[in-house]
């Protein structure tokens, strides 16, 4: 082999080096860029399909009670007389209208809702219910004023 054949193949293989060290800052994603137009264009297609099924994020609510929550109301409800039959733990509308009717009776917005006033009521609710944030006790043991005299 010749010198000169020798030093194009060294260019060649440093060349190829310098390229392959440069391309993934280039590119951004390491892979060459036929492979990454491919790509592109394939998860351009894909955000396509996929926006437009994406779901929207709802606000959350209040999370539905269990059936075993909806057994202690229409057992407290039973009691009271507003609710006939037995518990089965759905909210269906001989539940719905018990509500109604207790909360008639109490005095509260006969909405058929479960709210905390209602479940305070039947005495299932929190005493804080509906009343807003707690607010942290405040320290009954208070600093000295003054402190005490230095030693000599």
């Amino acid at each position: 082999m010749n010198v000169t054949m020798t030093k194009r193949i060294l260019l060649c293989t440093l060349g190829a080096a310098l390229l392959a060290s440069v391309a993934p800052v280039a590119s951004g994603a390491g892979r060459p860029a036929a492979a990454q137009t491919s790509a592109t264009s394939t998860a351009t297609k894909k955000k396509k399909v996929s926006s437009k099924y994406k779901k929207k994020h709802k606000a959350k609510g209040q999370a539905v009670p269990t059936p075993d929550r909806i057994k202690e109301i229409q057992t407290a409800l039973q009691k009271d007389g507003s609710y006939e039959g037995q518990p089965t733990g759905k909210w269906d509308a001989a539940t719905m209208d018990a509500m109604k009717k207790y909360q008639d009776k109490n005095g509260i917005s006969p909405t058929g809702k479960i709210d905390a006033l209602s479940l305070n009521k039947l005495g299932l609710g929190s005493e804080t219910a509906g009343k807003g944030a707690p607010v942290p006790p405040t320290s009954s043991s208070a600093a000295p004023a003054d402190p005490p005299p230095a030693t000599q």
